[in-house]
């Protein structure tokens, strides 16, 4: 993995942020009422984009996988589970208000974005204003709720901040139903909530999202070697699903950035248009969260091995991915703009098993039954693909939708289909054009498509 990293383009956030909206990807949260802040909702092309995204790694984690099984735990859980994890003691960031504009900021990310600022005499993101904020206070980050029909302390129950320990207090159920001997995994993948102070930059920081994660359980004295095993794995398929590798580099966490629970932690990190930031976390948890709800539930959970006679907790190591903020790296890093025949064309060059139309349909003319013969093309082939019609506007128009909504292949009807039922199919990236029977285009398509 390269540290010189291929420039993206100028503005770009805000041209995904624009293309997102224009073409349906991700919407505000809420828009007509002036939005939500740091919610989004995903579109037409942004739910297929997205479900694309999500049904790969769980092929990747699970379906394809003999030690890996799957798991969907409620995302509310007992407040016990949260107070054995350490979520509701410490979950916590310093929390400053500016009081000249009021608006509220993590301390610790001040530190990091005006270094040498002694403490206090920050600048104010926002309104400029220096040395001008309250003394830093704690911030819980879960989102507080109440069970029952009487809000009181009894009925606090909390959004989940994570899928993990959902995984956690059902290792033994998963373990002993699907007879998995250590080392085996869990995997998850589910809403998660997070009351953040500075969100931003999109869908990279928000507070309502989407985790990937699985929980591999290892016997004590071989993580180490388990942990350089899934990093490597997880680099390996971030670069399959065509992510340039001069933009993905790993990062080891020093001594003050580990978390309390991890022995050891990498991060895999992407070069955004605002930076080299994190999207995944490999992780070497110990056996800290399993004795945590082992002494706090008094319920075993400690792993039986028949074939050593051992009794011990597993260790576990942890990937965690957040699904929308790789949505926003395949998206960064699928974009580009290229100069066609005297205009600017911007293309999304998703890999087509990624893409959320993978062909789209259009006739020539809308007469001289063309446009028949494509809806009929259409309907035929949706059986097999997601697929677009359209016959609104020039054709070359019609090209472009297309390539900012990343589909792969363009089919158009013309004169020559009337006459020996043969179509063009563009391809996206090389703009090339090849007429393939009608007979035969479905294959053709699953043909591609199976070589991308």
């Amino acid at each position: 993995m390269s540290q010189e990293p291929t420039q993206h383009v100028a503005d770009l956030m805000d041209r995904l942020v624009s293309l997102c909206k224009q073409r349906g990807f991700v919407f505000q949260s809420s828009e007509i009422y002036g939005g939500l802040g740091s919610v989004y909702d995903y579109g037409p092309l942004g739910v297929e984009l997205k479900r694309n995204l999500r049904e790969a790694w769980w092929r990747e984690m699970v379906t394809s996988r003999e030690d890996v099984e799957g798991l969907e735990a409620g995302i509310l859980m007992a407040p016990a589970v949260w107070e054995a994890s350490g979520h509701v003691a410490g979950f916590t960031d310093p929390l400053v208000e500016c009081r000249n504009c009021h608006r509220r900021f993590r301390s610790d990310h001040l530190d990091e974005e005006q270094p040498g600022v002694e403490p206090g005499g920050w600048q104010c993101p926002v309104c400029g204003v220096t040395g001008d904020f309250t003394e830093p206070r704690q911030f819980n980050l879960m989102f507080k709720t109440f069970m029952g029909p009487v809000e009181d302390e009894g009925s606090v129950a909390y959004l989940r901040p994570e899928t993990a320990q959902g995984t956690y207090v059902n290792f033994r159920n998963v373990q002993e139903s699907a007879r998995q001997k250590i080392p085996f995994g869990i995997a998850q993948t589910g809403r998660a909530f997070r009351n953040e102070i500075t969100p931003g930059n999109f869908i990279f920081r928000t507070r309502e999202f989407e985790q990937m994660e699985m929980q591999f359980f290892v016997k004590p004295g071989t993580d180490d070697e388990w942990l350089a095993t899934w990093r490597e794995r997880r680099v390996a398929w971030l670069e399959r699903l065509g992510i340039r590798s001069d933009r993905l580099r790993l990062h080891q966490h020093g001594p003050e950035e580990l978390a309390h629970y991890a022995k050891e932690a990498w991060d895999i990190q992407y070069y955004f248009p605002f930076g080299w930031q994190e999207f995944e976390g490999i992780h070497n948890r110990t056996d800290f969260d399993l004795s945590r709800h082992q002494e706090h539930s008094g319920k075993k959970l400690e792993y039986f091995d028949p074939r050593t006679q051992e009794r011990y907790l597993p260790y576990v190591i942890e990937t965690a991915i957040g699904l929308d903020r790789l949505f926003l790296v395949v998206l960064a890093d699928a974009y580009a703009e290229e100069e066609v025949e005297g205009e600017t064309r911007t293309v999304l060059r998703l890999a087509p098993r990624l893409a959320p139309i993978k062909a789209a349909v259009f006739p020539l003319v809308k007469k001289d039954g063309m446009p028949e013969v494509a809806h009929r093309i259409t309907d035929r082939l949706r059986g097999r693909f997601p697929v677009f019609y359209d016959e609104s506007g020039s054709i070359g128009r019609r090209y472009r939708r297309q390539d900012e909504a990343g589909t792969p292949f363009c089919i158009t009807v013309d004169g020559q289909t009337m006459e020996d039922e043969t179509v063009t199919v563009r391809d996206r990236d090389t703009l090339g054009q090849v007429r393939v029977p009608v007979s035969g285009l479905a294959d053709h398509l699953a043909d591609a498509l199976g070589a991308s």
